[in-house]
């Protein structure tokens, strides 16, 4: 069973995974022009927020996410990715539903993100996990949705 793990955003399997996820991003996003946004790393130190990467039971790293406060009780889900290949397996739930365990545990009572259209299974995956479309809340070029959802 594959495990999550807190990383830095600057360890070398969660910056393979990012790499990739931005590489990708880059070659599918309609029209181009995909802006690419680093995480800063101290956005995802407790309590500020965590990144956490999920290693498969052969131990390579094959997904992350993670989660920064935005205000004390409001915290952002970023860059959950999973590589192509294992996806399909629920492990993107798996890694939504320990970021939303671990903003409760920071006192958040409310997640948000934002993501694109073209992420069809990644707007399926948060709206079947209760999360509503809202009104923008960032100004991030790359995205066409934003959701929330209550955590208390």
């Amino acid at each position: 069973m594959p495990q999550l793990i807190e990383r830095a955003t600057t360890s070398v399997e969660a910056q393979s995974l990012l790499d990739s996820y931005f590489a990708q991003r880059a070659a599918e996003f309609p029209g181009g022009g995909y802006v690419v946004t680093r995480p800063k790393p101290e956005s995802f130190v407790p309590p500020a927020g965590v990144f956490l990467v999920l290693v498969d039971d052969d131990g390579s790293a094959i997904g992350c996410g993670g989660i920064r406060s935005l205000t004390p009780d409001r915290y952002e889900v970023k860059h959950l990715y999973l590589r192509p290949e294992t996806r399909g397996r629920g492990l993107g739930r798996l890694i939504l539903d320990e970021l939303e365990r671990r903003a409760r545990g920071f006192g958040a009572t409310e997640a948000v993100l934002d993501t694109n259209a073209s992420l069809a299974a990644a707007g399926g995956l948060y709206r079947s996990n209760g999360y509503a479309s809202i009104e923008p809340y960032n100004d991030n070029p790359n995205a066409t949705h934003w959701y929330s959802k209550r955590l208390d």
